[in-house]
């Protein structure tokens, strides 16, 4: 039986987020997914949010196999190894620990034979943490590249294009360094449709991304950047192709698996779930007046589905920061402060978002919770704040924010919304 109480509906949202996070914890995630036990030395790599669990599961997993090696995770979200070394940078823009990481994994690949083997742990959040810069520029300009992409609106796609191009790690540059080595990679996914080369910019993935595509995606965005960096991107060089490197690459958790996930816990509660889809991109706002359109329908006509239902969806939204600046929020409390804002209090809605890594843009939330009452419980103007990108804000007046702490996977984020 459905349960109508507001209380228990708010628990109810916090569980169907949970059990998407959950089914991408890498200890359950990584032991299937294992290859034979290499013959020759084991060296580990890896980038990325979920790096550092993936990197004890493995260890758990083989603890007869000598191995040594580098990952690079947030900071905040390393945990206890014995064998692998485990280095915190900083995300969304790098830092010179994200450059030491990047050199020591170099390293840590040189001089290996054929009866090598190297697992790389990739997730999400790892193009940030990995900063090699080509030659003729800085990590100064790799950082301020970053800062104006997230700006900018450019998806994450696009995003990584022009880091795979000012990077000697990215774009499977970490691959061809270790030759002729046999090449493991491990991935917890958390972009649209799983491309391998988009998750932490693929360092150990085959690229077809060209500098001039770098450059064109800058100039379309309207990025200023100095001269030399634009010199660089306007130096061919090869890409690194499925030719130059054997490939070996294993999803191990998904974005899809996360929402089936998050389904299947909702139709037990007694909802009909509809799953939109794992790649819903474009503005965060902008999708926040789509989803209220959309439970409205629900509600009132029984179309696409009939209440009670919820409705489920992933993929990564952006938010574009106009000249003058932002307040506090993230990708998923800006779409949730969208949502409140056009759903006017209409009764029987309630929602969740919020991202699996429990990190929602730079603040300590995962996301928020709406119900029919959010835009009453607080004094604050929700469209102004909307409109100063300070949701963040906006929630924690309002007593709605979801923190988890480090969930130490990532599989993007996950929007759910209840429609009695």
């Amino acid at each position: 039986m459905v349960q109508t109480n507001g209380s228990a509906l708010r628990g109810a949202l916090t569980e169907i987020f949970m059990a998407a996070v959950k089914s991408a914890d890498p200890h359950e995630a990584l032991i299937g997914a294992l290859p034979e036990k290499p013959r020759g030395r084991c060296v580990v790599v890896g980038a990325g949010k979920a790096s550092g669990a993936m990197a004890a599961a493995l260890e758990a997993a083989w603890p007869d196999v000598d191995m040594q090696g580098v990952v690079v995770t947030r900071y905040g979200h390393a945990v206890p190894t014995r064998k692998i070394r485990i280095v915190e940078a900083a995300h969304p823009v790098s830092d010179a620990m994200s450059e030491v990481a990047s050199m020591l994994m170099m390293e840590q690949v040189k001089g290996l034979r054929e009866e090598d083997c190297v697992i790389a742990l990739i997730s999400g959040g790892g193009s940030s943490l990995l900063a090699l810069p080509r030659q003729g520029i800085a990590l100064a300009d790799k950082q301020a590249v970053n800062k104006a992409l997230l700006k900018s609106g450019a998806t994450i796609h696009e995003m990584n294009t022009v880091r795979k191009q000012l990077s000697d790690i990215k774009g499977g540059r970490l691959a061809l360094a270790a030759l002729p080595a046999r090449v493991v990679t491990l991935i917890i996914s958390d972009v649209p449709g799983d491309d391998p080369q988009s998750i932490a910019s693929g360092p150990t993935v085959a690229d077809g991304s060209t500098p001039a595509q770098a450059l064109e995606i800058v100039r379309r965005y309207g990025i200023s950047l100095p001269e030399h960096v634009i010199k660089v991107l306007e130096t061919p060089r090869p890409p690194v192709t499925a030719a130059d490197i054997e490939q070996d690459i294993r999803t191990i958790a998904t974005p899809s698996g996360a929402l089936a996930a998050a389904a299947s816990v909702a139709s037990k509660m007694g909802f009909t779930p509809l799953i939109l889809g794992d790649a819903l991109e474009g503005e965060s706002a902008q999708m926040g007046i789509m989803m209220a359109g959309i439970a409205k329908s629900i509600k009132q006509h029984g179309v696409p589905v009939k209440g009670p239902a919820v409705l489920l969806s992933g993929g990564e939204t952006t938010v574009t920061i106009g000249a003058g600046g932002a307040g506090r929020g993230g990708r998923n409390t800006e779409f949730l402060l969208s949502l409140a804002c056009a759903l006017k209090g209409e009764s029987g809605i309630y929602a969740i978002a919020g991202d699996t890594d429990g990190i929602d843009g730079t603040e300590d939330a995962a996301g928020a919770i709406v119900t029919p009452d959010t835009l009453t419980r607080t004094e604050r103007n929700a469209r102004e704040m909307l409109a100063a990108h300070d949701s963040y804000s906006f929630f924690a007046a309002s007593g709605d924010l979801v923190i988890t702490g480090p969930t130490l996977t990532n599989v993007n984020d996950i929007r759910a919304i209840l429609v009695l």
